[in-house]
């Protein structure tokens, strides 16, 4: 048995502090429970100081830190399922804050828990939290709470969470691929410049003969890697750093976005992508009682790429001036054909939430089909980059070798 202290809220309201013999953790709050009062941190006494200290380290400038999605996943799933239950927000919370696995997890719902303590909404509570939450999740809490579906809208953003995980794992996984060759071929290359290519300089110089052009180069850049070998990672992250500035500077992500969008097979792929995100928190939001215009600025917010961006906001405004939706998205020319049709037949039948449902589940298939298609010919080309590479490679060796066995 251990001594753990408590506290407590009586009738709701009065805070209350004590301490009861238990067993476990769990013991203590069914302990406290039974005397009426609805426990908000029970902890056993030379524990609880322990946690206070690591809880400490994790709050910086007195804000949490940022949940990743799969975090957001986790929150949101347990409070839904709470809440379904048709356990109150704060006891849902407390429960958060006492079991959750992650320690990040139970510092939010600390921290929410005591401002709706405090008479603040759910929704305005985690308004305050932007970089934790994201202004679509705020959005749309802020609805379901406004009409009363709080706990329809949670379990809508699980779904909208899981989708967008599912997403973001399909497009990773496409790309592992082509990256993994691309890393194999630099290391392979390299290995042969520095340790391969200058073993034959010797015999070369030996022949007394002009080496090839492509011998002689290989041959210059692989002494030079030897030689300076410390040069080797501060190229490659020089590269690295590169490529993510570039993909991260506005200027330089416009023109890219606009690039990709004109690529055959990467346009459909950058499109469904992000426009499988669109529609699903258009329907969503929509579902939850949220005027067209807000529909479209929640939605807008999920898309990455600029250009989309851009065409997208476009249509908000027409939509804002009296448009029809699916005039207004016609007119970016970004928007598929498919989807067009589909969202002004929900909006002449007066059935806009179920035909995004539809849209959605065609946008998800199409995904699918174009990520089989991408993958499908990846996989040759890949093969042609390093039959090229060793082609390549084994030219530089042997040629010279030819050239003397032919005289």
């Amino acid at each position: 048995m251990a001594i753990y202290s408590y506290t407590a809220l009586k009738n709701n309201k009065d805070i209350v502090k004590g301490k009861v013999e238990a067993e476990d953790l769990r013991d203590a709050r069914a302990q406290v429970m039974k005397l009426g009062f609805i426990p908000t941190n029970v902890y056993e006494e030379n524990v609880g100081k322990d946690k206070a200290k690591e809880a400490a380290t994790q709050v910086q400038g007195g804000q949490m830190k940022t949940m990743g999605l799969a975090d957001k996943m986790e929150f949101t799933s347990t409070l839904q399922i709470l809440a379904q239950s048709g356990i109150p927000m704060i006891e849902s919370l407390m429960f958060i804050e006492n079991d959750a696995a992650k320690l990040k997890i139970r510092l939010v719902a600390k921290e929410l828990r005591r401002q709706i303590m405090a008479g603040a909404t759910f929704a305005d509570t985690i308004a305050k939290y932007p970089n934790q939450f994201g202004q679509v999740y705020i959005g749309l809490c802020k609805a379901g709470e406004d009409s009363g579906e709080l706990e329809k809208t949670l379990e809508r953003l699980l779904e909208l969470l899981t989708k967008q995980a599912n997403i973001r794992g399909k497009v990773i996984g496409t790309l592992m691929y082509p990256m993994f060759v691309i890393v194999l071929a630099v290391i392979i290359v390299l290995v042969m410049l520095m340790f391969v290519f200058p073993v034959f300089k010797d015999m070369f110089d030996g022949m007394g003969k002009e080496l090839p052009w492509i011998t002689a180069t290989l041959m210059d850049a692989g002494l030079f890697l030897k030689q300076y070998w410390y040069l080797v990672p501060l190229i490659l992250g020089g590269a690295v750093f590169s490529i993510v500035y570039l993909f991260k500077w506005e200027p330089s992500k416009r023109r890219i976005d606009k690039f990709v969008l004109e690529v055959p097979l990467l346009t459909d792929l950058i499109q469904f992508s992000n426009f499988a995100n669109f529609i699903a928190v258009m329907q969503v939001a929509y579902d939850a009682g949220v005027p067209i215009v807000e529909c479209l600025y929640l939605s807008n917010l999920t898309l990455t790429n600029f250009t989309l961006k851009e065409k997208i906001e476009s249509a908000t405004g027409m939509v804002q001036q009296g448009q029809h939706l699916s005039v207004a998205l016609r007119t970016t020319g970004v928007m598929p054909k498919m989807i067009l049709f589909m969202i002004a037949t929900g909006e002449q039948s007066g059935r806009l939430g179920e035909m995004l449902l539809q849209a959605t589940k065609y946008i998800d298939k199409k995904l699918d089909d174009i990520i089989d298609t991408m993958t499908k010919m990846i996989e040759p080309l890949m093969l042609i980059v390093i039959g090229s590479i060793v082609l390549t490679l084994a030219l530089a060796l042997y040629l010279p070798l030819f050239g003397s066995y032919m005289e």
